[in-house]
């Protein structure tokens, strides 16, 4: 009697196909993964620096004219140690500016993730009339998605 101690060439195909079919419905939830993470990273980053400039504007009634990304903000990094750097700083950064003579501000950051819904949110309770349609910020190409804080 011959014992077999092997597996049939389709007992293996049946194997693979499997093993395919399951990386090919998983692995798409993956791919967008670590972008919708950046993305939430400069959602809270922006949310961030915007208290950190509330807190400036009460101490001097009127926002910076502008923000170092990566530097301390204030003397000694009263407000900010280190203000926050997009994620991918080497290929995109925060926008800031000021408006309203500073008494208002934007901030605006592009956003990866095609597919977030309300990357198109304005963050700010008091957004009308500066951002975005006044084009104060430059926040990368029309056909980018952007995610907007403001104030004013």
């Amino acid at each position: 009697m011959k014992i077999n101690n092997g597996f049939t060439l389709i007992e293996l195909l049946v194997v693979i196909f499997i093993i395919g079919t399951l990386t090919g419905i998983i692995m798409p939830n993956f791919i967008g993964s670590r972008q919708r993470a950046r993305d939430s990273r400069r959602k809270h980053d922006l949310i961030e620096i915007k208290s950190a400039l509330r807190l400036y504007y009460n101490d001097n009634q009127a926002y910076p004219s502008n923000v170092f990304f990566g530097n301390q903000f204030g003397a000694e990094g009263e407000y900010m140690n280190k203000v926050p750097q997009d994620p991918l700083s080497g290929s995109r950064s925060y926008d800031y500016c000021v408006a309203d003579s500073g008494d208002g501000f934007v901030l605006c950051a592009d956003l990866e993730n095609d597919g977030d819904g309300d990357n198109l949110t304005l963050a700010g309770s008091d957004c009308d009339g500066i951002c975005p349609a006044d084009d104060l910020c430059d926040c990368g190409d029309a056909d980018d998605q952007c995610y907007f804080v403001c104030a004013n």
